[in-house]
């Protein structure tokens, strides 16, 4: 809904209120004074503070009225996005079989009609890249796992849920990110961690609903953009973006007071300026007003929270370890993944950890191999150190690209080097905690890792068991915009993926 149709609605609503003999100024005037007749008119107006010394009329994250639609299994969600397709082939679909095509070109039977990237279209060849690597079956569900890249995180595939037939219809980063956190590859959609904090809040008033960490990444890898969109409201109030934590100085910017200003003193600050914000807001009508209004409420009460989140000073040694040498350097992704924990931990709905330079054309195995040297023991220790304060069960972690790679190689091959273009038919994600299954399987990919043969999950229908998990039935939540009823999960109608669900849920 643009401001300028929100200012005419309330237009409507102000002429009906008058001929009633109330006039929303007088219920604005009411919110500045902090009187309990604003406190009501709240949940209409969705005014989110009174002025007051306190700030806290009415919950910030308050929850849509309805929501959740039913009992959830998971009260947070944890998205660590691995930006740029990691590598299926490499990871989690074992195909031994492919030593035996080294060097040969794959079937076109096999390739059919796909569209190919610009960087492989005008190739005379395909010849077939079999993974380098070691594969072993590990834990006692016997998952297949990349055990030379991933020696943290194949300790703990009894925990996971691996869905190896993710498919997508884009075939680039920017579009092919955009649809999987928007359900759209179309940019100025909501991302799913926007959606889920305006529709179900959070517990936590002093720390934002939903916080984003973009993490150092090594540095000869080739590190695709991160767009905010993939964590921006969109047509949602602004209100519901993700705050992005900094890794270096300080965590948000310009939070702290400037030299010489104490907190009474911007305390004092905010009270008048809201006091003019909700007079604005009695005037125009604009949503955004509130949005600013909360917006600088949250910063002043983060300047106490965010202090205490980032002082992993009480965590203990063993913990410490568990997430490796790095997690004490600020910016780093385990750094980064310890902070999850303590997010969700004390509250917060959405954390959402983008990993850059998992684009390999050339160079795979190596800039594969830091890829995984610099996630795998924050990833395996962020499960385990949930699973063991009791916080896995009702946390879903969510671990994947925007696609996958082909197959074939891209430029030189030799049997330790070589490169995969992106590759949308097909690819690995995987899950954990939070109602899904642990120690499952989902689905079935060709000899080459190159079609689904069984069981394919479309991008939207994750997104839809997603937010089941977190108790919201995807066709019921909706925002008013463009004159649609706007959805995560689009118009196409997709479907929650009963086999991945546990059987309690």
């Amino acid at each position: 809904m643009t401001p300028w149709t929100a200012h005419q609605i309330n237009l409507t609503r102000r002429q009906f209120f008058a001929q009633q003999g109330v006039r929303l100024g007088g219920l604005a005037l009411a919110s500045i004074a902090g009187s309990s007749l604003a406190r009501s008119a709240q949940g209409a107006s969705g005014m989110i503070s009174d002025g007051g010394a306190s700030s806290t009329a009415g919950r910030v994250h308050q929850p849509l009225e309805g929501l959740p639609h039913f009992t959830p299994s998971a009260k947070a969600i944890i998205y660590l996005h691995m930006n740029g397709g990691p590598s299926q082939l490499d990871t989690w679909d074992y195909k031994p079989g492919l030593r035996d095509y080294f060097d040969k070109d794959l079937p076109p039977t096999v390739r059919g009609e796909q569209r190919l990237s610009t960087m492989t279209s005008g190739q005379s060849r395909f010849p077939v890249a079999p993974s380098k690597f070691r594969f072993q079956r590990c834990g006692q569900s016997g998952i297949w796992a990349n055990t030379d890249l991933m020696p943290h995180t194949s300790k703990i595939v009894d925990d996971i849920t691996l869905i190896k037939t993710v498919t997508t219809g884009a075939i680039n980063h920017d579009p092919a990110c955009t649809f999987v956190m928007t359900g759209s590859e179309i940019p100025g959609k909501a991302s799913i961690g926007s959606w889920l904090s305006y529709g179900l809040g959070s517990e936590n008033d002093d720390l934002p609903g939903f916080v984003v960490f973009t993490p150092q990444f090594p540095a000869d890898s080739n590190g695709q953009a991160l767009y905010n969109r993939m964590w921006g409201s969109g047509f949602l109030p602004t209100r519901y973006n993700g705050v992005a934590l900094r890794g270096s100085g300080d965590p948000v910017l310009y939070l702290q007071n400037p030299a010489g200003v104490a907190r009474e003193d911007r305390r004092a600050m905010l009270d008048a300026l809201n006091q003019l914000n909700a007079q604005n807001y009695a005037q125009f009508g604009d949503p955004e007003t509130q949005t600013r209004i909360a917006q600088y409420e949250m910063a002043f009460r983060m300047q106490s929270s965010v202090p205490d989140l980032i002082d992993i000073s009480g965590e203990t040694e063993s913990t410490l370890n568990m997430y490796g040498p790095d997690v004490k350097k600020p910016g780093t992704y385990a750094h980064s993944a310890l902070l999850a924990r303590r997010l969700v931990e004390r509250g917060v709905r959405v954390v959402q950890i983008c990993h850059r330079g998992w684009d390999q054309h050339g160079a795979l195995p190596h800039q594969l191999g830091n890829q995984c040297r610099d996630t795998d023991q924050g990833t395996a220790a962020l499960i385990m150190d949930l699973k063991q304060r009791g916080l896995l069960e009702e946390t879903l972690v969510v671990w994947g690209g925007e696609f996958g790679r082909t197959v074939y190689s891209q430029g030189t091959l030799t049997k330790d080097d070589y490169g995969r273009d992106h590759h949308p038919r097909n690819f690995c994600m995987w899950l954990a905690g939070g109602g899904v299954k642990a120690g499952y399987v989902h689905g079935e990919t060709d000899d080459f890792s190159y079609n689904i043969v069984d069981k394919p999950v479309p991008v939207n229908d994750l997104n839809a068991t997603l937010l089941h998990c977190m108790g919201v039935d995807h066709s019921r939540l909706s925002f008013k915009f463009q004159g649609l009823d706007q959805k995560l999960t689009g118009v196409e109608s997709p479907q929650i993926i009963p086999d991945l669900l546990s059987a309690t849920v």
